[in-house]
């Protein structure tokens, strides 16, 4: 019963390298920026592949007290612009360590 069959074996391998591969390719995308404007880059905002948001920046000309709501708006456009790019980027990278294979959640 502690041998293990080859196939099993080699199987638990290959598991295994694809697992770091992947952790891997998480820090990667983690140590990368992404950036994303909007209002015809009046506001730009810069995430990190993790999805922390790192900085946004927003020309002052932009700035209008009396509508205020309009610099809100830009802010969460340009911010899910930067997001959409990072997630784009994670799938493209995952998607091809794990060759298309619905992991189901497996990879955190």
């Amino acid at each position: 019963m502690g041998r293990m069959p080859k196939d099993m074996r080699q199987l638990m391998e290959q598991a295994q390298k694809m697992q770091e591969q992947l952790q891997r390719a998480q820090q990667e995308l983690a140590s990368k920026s992404y950036e994303g404007t909007s209002g015809g880059g009046v506001v730009k905002a810069v995430v990190t592949g993790s999805g922390d948001l790192v900085s946004v920046d927003i020309d002052p000309d932009v700035l209008d007290p009396e509508d205020a709501e309009l610099v809100g708006d830009l802010v969460v456009a340009a911010v899910n612009q930067a997001l959409a790019a990072a997630a784009e980027d994670a799938g493209g990278a995952m998607g091809g360590l794990t060759g298309g294979l619905d992991l189901g959640g497996m990879l955190g």
